[in-house]
């Protein structure tokens, strides 16, 4: 059975910048043999910022149906991978809630000072991603 591979990192205000660093865990994960469950897929037609304020709004109306969509992606994967470029409210409660669901939780970030709550709520830190094939090696 393969194992699944959750990526999180940062949405507000990178709206557009998503593809990179999810093609970029994706085709890891993939060369590896995981499986991946990405929740921007599914998510990214509610971060469009190309609508009126109103539009925007009643699209957020439901923020419980995605944050739940989302714990129920992180209970189902063996690794959470968050990509964290900047600090991001949603990728750490992601990251909070999986490492107290038991999951292997491995961050990616250069910020040169990061919160003693993400490095003790991640099992792995690393600086970039030329360094996470060789760190998903380990849970194959």
């Amino acid at each position: 059975m393969k194992k699944h591979v959750f990526i999180s990192g940062p949405i507000l205000g990178m709206e557009d910048n998503q593809n990179f660093y999810r093609n970029t865990i994706t085709t890891i994960s993939q060369k590896l043999g995981f499986e991946v469950i990405d929740p921007w897929k599914r998510e990214k037609c509610d971060y469009t910022s190309d609508t009126e304020e109103h539009d925007k709004q009643s699209r957020f109306k439901n923020y419980g149906r995605i944050v739940q969509r989302d714990l129920d992606d992180a209970d189902r994967c063996d690794i959470m991978v968050v990509y964290l470029p900047k600090l991001s409210a949603g990728a750490c409660m992601e990251m909070f809630y999986a490492k107290h669901k038991g999951k292997t939780v491995i961050v990616i970030s250069d910020m040169p000072k990061l919160s003693p709550w993400i490095k003790v709520h991640c099992d792995i830190l690393i600086t970039n991603f030329d360094m996470l094939e060789e760190t998903l090696h380990k849970f194959k």
